[in-house]
Formats: C-alpha cells, structure tokens, sequence
C-alpha cells in the first residue's frame, strides 16, 4: 500500500486524501448498505440515494481538479526529492551501477579476444567458453568489436546518467541500447549455438550453461536499465535550476 501511495495515486496521501477515504469507507459504505437493505425490502430508497449523489458529487467536484494541481506539486516534490538522494541511498541504482562495470568489463574482454589478444585467459575463453568468436565467418569478431566502440561508451555515460541527477538524454539513449542489444545478444546465442555453425565452433555441451547465463544476462541488463529509465524517470528530469544554469 506504501508503494501504490507514493507512485500510483500520491494524492491520497495529503489529508484531504486521507480524510474523503475514511468519509468513503464508513459514511458511503453505510449508505450503500442502506439502499441495499430497502432494495431487498422494497423499501423506498430515494431520500439516501439523493443525499448519496450529493455526497459523491460534492467530493467528486473538489477530488478531480484538485488532484490535477496537487500532482503538479507532488511530481516536483518527488523529482526534488529522488535526486536529492546520493547512489548509496538508492540500492536499485547502486545495483546497476555494479552491473555496469561488470558488463564494460566483459565487453572490453571479449574485444580483446576478437582482436586475437595473446593472453592465455583469452586463449582458454574461446577453446572452452565461445570457440565461436574464432568462426572463419567475419560475424561473431565483428558484433564484438561493435559492442567494445559501442556498448562501452554508452556503459560509461549510463553510468554518469545514475550518478549525476538531471540527465534528461537518459531514456532516449537506453532504450536504442536495449534495442540494439536485444537483437545482438539474440543473433550472437542463436549462432553460437545453431546447426549451421561448424561443430569446432559451437559452444561445448559443457559450457553451455555458463554460456547461456553470461550472455543472457548480458542482454537483460540494459532491458532492466530501459525500464527503470521509462518507469522511474524522476532521477532524469531536468529542473527549472538546471535550465537556468544552461
């Protein structure tokens, strides 16, 4: 009921809110049990039923406008009041935050092996893990360099987005990095997997698991990130100080 409060209908939570529920749930609720009662009865319910459309008129007419202006005010409370927190108070954001890193991490890792990097760790990568990023077909080196050039900067800005409040680009520019993302990490597990694919290049029996888990997880985090950007974007609104300093 906390969270339904605060991000479904906040206006419930002034007094006014507070005071026309207990109004609804007690003096509404005994007039309906009323007419209810005189229904089953055959009883003339005219004299409640006109005092209840007043009632419900009377609250209507002040609950509708009114909501339209205090969300106005809610909303500003609650950008204010988000972007005042630092990354520590907000454990979700900490979250991808370390995702983030995670991710820039493995991105730079499988660029280095696509580019043939020498290190024994990279060797062992592709003979037991992705022996497909050594396919003779240009695909698989390819889609990982795109995502060292591309899926690494974009990591590095998100993570400014998550710690700078105000930055209004955040949505735009996740949701085309999920998109893309999506289909990448969709082409690139297919292949890697698929009949086509020669057997020395597919992923082992024995690795597939690791394998699914790595990638898919790859794939899900900037699905999460767009989400939270879309659902809860007070951290990323600009407000009126911020346009005056531009």
């Amino acid at each position: 009921m906390t969270h339904y409060l605060r991000e479904g209908e906040p206006y419930l939570n002034t007094a006014h809110g507070h005071i026309i529920c207990y109004w609804d749930g007690s003096a509404h609720y005994l007039m309906y049990l009323v007419m209810v009662a005189a229904i089953a009865w055959e009883e003339s319910y005219r004299t409640v039923g006109l005092y209840w459309v007043g009632s419900i008129v009377m609250s209507t007419v002040v609950f509708v406008p009114g909501n339209i202006v205090e969300i106005k005010t809610l909303e500003g409370y609650v950008v204010q009041e988000v972007q005042a927190k630092g990354l520590l108070r907000r454990p979700c954001d900490l979250m991808l935050v370390l995702c983030l890193l995670l991710a820039t991490g493995f991105c730079l890792f499988r660029g280095l092996v696509a580019l043939d990097c020498p290190a024994e760790l990279c060797r062992l990568y592709t003979q037991f893990q992705e022996p497909y990023l050594k396919d003779p077909v240009a695909y698989p080196k390819v889609q990982m360099l795109v995502y060292m050039f591309y899926s690494v900067p974009y990591f590095v800005i998100a993570f400014y987005g998550l710690v700078v409040p105000g930055c209004s680009w955040m949505r735009d520019v996740t949701l085309m990095h999920a998109g893309g993302l999506a289909q990448a990490q969709f082409s690139h597990i297919g292949a890697s997997l698929h009949a086509r694919t020669a057997y020395a290049h597919r992923v082992p029996d024995e690795a597939k698991i690791l394998f699914l888990t790595l990638n898919i997880a790859y794939g899900v985090l900037p699905q999460l990130l767009a989400y939270r950007c879309v659902y809860r974007p007070e951290f990323f609104v600009k407000t009126k100080a911020d346009e005056k300093v531009e």
